[in-house]
């Protein structure tokens, strides 16, 4: 009922780059972070590259006594590097891992082994259904090869979202987004779930410049990246929405701004983003708008639209390259093949090539050939998640065309 007491939500955000072997100074910055967790009472804290699980099971015995339910979300083969800590009881959780999500040869990225996902945790705070995820990283936004699976990983979550949400009444979102806040896949996020940003919303700021969460002065960025953003990026977020009888409004954002308090060094190479909300009860259901706001929304679709299917057109350029590969690594090891038989039924020559080089071509064919095969039928199934996106997207697109 309206007149309720007021609901006040305090969320931690974290991007943690916590990678075993690689991150620098992994250790002594996550038990940083676990010690300002446990110090700041936070009501909900999301966390993305928590890549070891022994991590996470430290944090989990360092935050017990404030935070005395947790959850971390295992896919892909190293991990999602989700998990979530939390005051409140988790009452069910939920991993969902995107269609696509890079490429398994780029072992530079990475991204494809970790099977980047949306982790979901359902609360019985309102209830409130929380988001913990992460995108495909951009990488090169001059060549951003990865733009149309990033863009295919936002409409998937958009989705997720609207047939997830049903049950709950309000919606959370954290996580680092990897676009920036024109980029057309936060557009598209938006445009599609009504997730308001909450920078954009809150009453106070506090922290860097613009919102931004990756910044030239952290010791741990890379410089050369953000040389066309002299004051940084904003690539993380905290979202929302109300749904039902409920509104949420953002009360105070605050990005931390370089080193923590009393130490030489951040959190991480991402600043973490933290909000204060406040939710409460109102005397009947928000009415949803329409007009305006389709036709922006039937925009910003087109022009992701658009851009899925240019890298559809790529996608199948490389199958078909590696179709034609695999056909001629087969049609060599046949040469070898016949040249082999005809050799042992003595119906030619000697054998024209030594053995051993004959050998050797032949396992090279054999290893081109099984290579390209599956990179064959990799390329086509990112074809079809692609095509298969394309056309909801066009569904979408005419239904919000044809809508009064």
């Amino acid at each position: 009922m309206e007149g309720e007491p007021t609901l006040r939500l305090r969320i931690f955000d974290l991007n943690c780059w916590a990678i075993r072997y690689l991150s620098k100074r992994r250790r002594e910055r996550v038990r940083l972070i676990g010690d300002t967790l446990r110090q700041q009472g936070f009501d909900l804290v999301l966390l993305q590259e928590v890549w070891s699980e022994q991590d996470y099971s430290d944090l989990k015995v360092k935050l017990a006594g404030c935070y005395p339910f947790s959850h971390y979300f295992r896919s892909g083969v190293i991990g999602s590097g989700l998990c979530v800590f939390s005051r409140f009881p988790i009452l069910d959780t939920l991993l969902y891992q995107y269609s696509l999500n890079g490429y398994p040869y780029m072992l530079q990225h990475g991204d494809w082994f970790c099977g980047k996902s949306v982790g979901v945790g359902m609360g019985v705070t309102a209830p409130l259904l929380s988001l913990c995820l992460q995108l495909h990283a951009e990488y090169c936004r001059d060549k951003d090869a990865y733009l149309p699976h990033r863009l295919v990983q936002a409409w998937e979550l958009a989705q997720f979202i609207r047939h997830t949400s049903k049950a709950a009444d309000v919606v959370l979102l954290g996580g680092d987004l990897n676009m920036h806040p024109e980029d057309v896949g936060i557009r598209l996020l938006r445009g599609c779930t009504g997730l308001q940003d909450a920078f954009a919303e809150a009453t106070h700021f506090e922290g860097c410049k613009n919102g931004c969460t990756l910044v030239p002065d952290n010791c741990f960025t890379d410089k050369s990246e953000l040389l066309p953003f002299p004051l940084g990026i904003r690539i993380d977020y905290i979202l929302y929405k109300a749904i039902s009888s409920f509104t949420v409004k953002c009360e105070e954002l605050k990005t931390t701004t370089g080193p923590a308090p009393g130490t030489d060094i951040p959190f991480s190479d991402h600043e973490a983003v933290m909000a204060t909300l406040h939710i409460q009860r109102q005397g009947q259901p928000a009415c949803a708008t329409h007009g305006t706001a389709d036709l922006a929304l039937a925009d910003v679709v087109t022009e992701a639209r658009a851009e899925v299917a240019v890298g559809l057109r790529a996608a199948q350029r490389q199958r078909y390259s590696a179709g034609r590969m695999a056909v001629l690594a087969l049609l060599l090891l046949l040469l070898q093949a016949l040249a082999a038989l005809v050799t042992l039924a003595g119906l030619g020559t000697e054998q024209p090539f030594p053995k051993l080089s004959f050998c050797l071509l032949a396992f090279l064919a054999l290893g081109v050939l099984v290579l390209t095969t599956g990179l064959h039928l990799f390329h086509t199934m990112e074809v079809k998640m692609l095509h298969g996106t394309e056309d909801q997207m066009w569904m979408a697109l005419r239904a919000l065309q044809e809508r009064p």
